[in-house]
């Protein structure tokens, strides 16, 4: 369904000669190389260019979730739509750091549990229905609303796309959606609930007992299933969430027109995580943003090979990563088309690998630990 190009190996040794060729030691701009050589081969046309990122995007995808209805959140299901309504009067955390970064904000309703009333053009309305069903009784989505998620999905990625927008970031607004995130985690890395359920912002002792309980229940309601769990369609329909699928579908989308993707925190890598068992070539287009502070953002990272950029003990959700990570990327691309090079500068050096620490972790891909 999705036909993700591969990125083309034989342009790295070009790509690696202009970066090594700039006015400094080899390797110590150390990770920013790495980023801009990430982006230059997926931006790769045949030949050197300039980097551009072009209308950089923030998609925060929304939606609630039946398991929610049990008492392990700090809040009540309605925050989900009250901070929706933040975000669309421009007062939450995301707003303030997309501003920053000079980043549009888009706010996605894929599901909440009521619609909002609203003619902003920061909502975008792509709604399966009116939250999941509680996944520790029973599958949170229908086969259908799997399919209409992630063709929903894909169809807002194509759409920004084709607009002109090359780099998306991803975040995401959901009481509950720590829960899903933990039992896709759970099932795609063969742990119990106990390995992999956190706090998410802040549940008692008593919230996350409950909370790992209702877990554990779900996987045992699905590991008996007899259903094939390699299969990134049952993991999503069993214990899914519709903005989770939504991020899914727009990942891959995204990838297949050689967007850059800026992932956030735990519920978003997890998206990506299960998007690369879709298609593993998804990976090759994503810039993780930072490690967040659930202790289940690192499981998820290590599956991926991800090495993140930042790592600030955030753990809100909405994007917040992202857009923070969104001026290391301008650094990266600028140095790469502006930074003067040995010759252009009439600098005459020599400089000896050895001695400067040439083990830089030069890569097309992702830097990789």
């Amino acid at each position: 369904m999705f036909s993700i190009p591969a990125l083309n190996s034989g342009c790295l040794a070009d790509i690696h000669q202009r970066i090594d060729n700039k006015t400094k030691p080899p390797g110590s701009l150390g990770q920013l190389e790495a980023l801009a050589s990430q982006i230059a081969q997926i931006q790769w046309q045949g030949e050197i260019t300039e980097l551009e990122l072009n209308q950089p995007t923030m998609l925060v995808f929304a939606a609630d979730h039946g398991i929610a209805a049990h008492d392990i959140s700090i809040a009540p299901q309605a925050v989900t739509q009250q901070m929706v309504l933040n975000f669309i009067h421009g007062g939450a955390a995301i707003n303030s750091f997309c501003r920053s970064s000079d980043m549009e904000l888009r706010v996605v309703d894929a599901g909440m549990i009521a619609p909002i009333e609203t003619d902003s053009p920061v909502l975008m309305k792509r709604r399966v229905g009116n939250g999941t069903r509680d996944f520790s009784k029973e599958p949170a989505m229908t086969q259908k609303e799997y399919q209409q998620a992630l063709i929903s999905g894909a169809a807002l990625a194509q759409q920004l796309t084709l607009s002109g927008c090359n780099l998306l970031g991803f975040g995401e607004m959901g009481i509950g959606n720590t829960s899903s995130a933990s039992a896709l985690l759970a099932l795609v890395k063969g742990n119990e609930a106990i390995h992999v359920v956190g706090r998410g912002t802040g549940i008692s002792d008593e919230q996350l007992v409950l909370k790992q309980q209702l877990i554990a229940q779900a996987l045992e309601r699905v590991r008996g299933s007899g259903q094939n769990l390699n299969d990134a369609a049952v993991l999503l329909q069993e214990v899914g969430g519709f903005e989770i699928v939504q991020m899914v579908g727009a990942m891959l989308a995204a990838a297949e027109h050689r967007s850059v993707l800026l992932i956030d925190g735990f519920i978003v890598s997890v998206a990506a995580l299960v998007a690369s068992l879709i298609n593993p070539r998804v990976v090759d287009y994503m810039v993780f943003a930072h490690r967040s502070a659930e202790g289940a953002h690192w499981d998820v990272l290590q599956l991926l090979e991800a090495e993140p950029l930042l790592d600030l003990g955030l753990r809100l959700g909405e994007g917040t990563g992202a857009a923070l990570a969104l001026p290391l990327l301008r650094v990266a691309c600028d140095f790469y088309n502006n930074m003067a090079s040995f010759e252009s500068a009439s600098v005459d050096v020599v400089i000896d690998d050895e001695d400067c620490g040439s083990d830089r972790g030069l890569a097309g891909e992702p830097v990789r630990d």
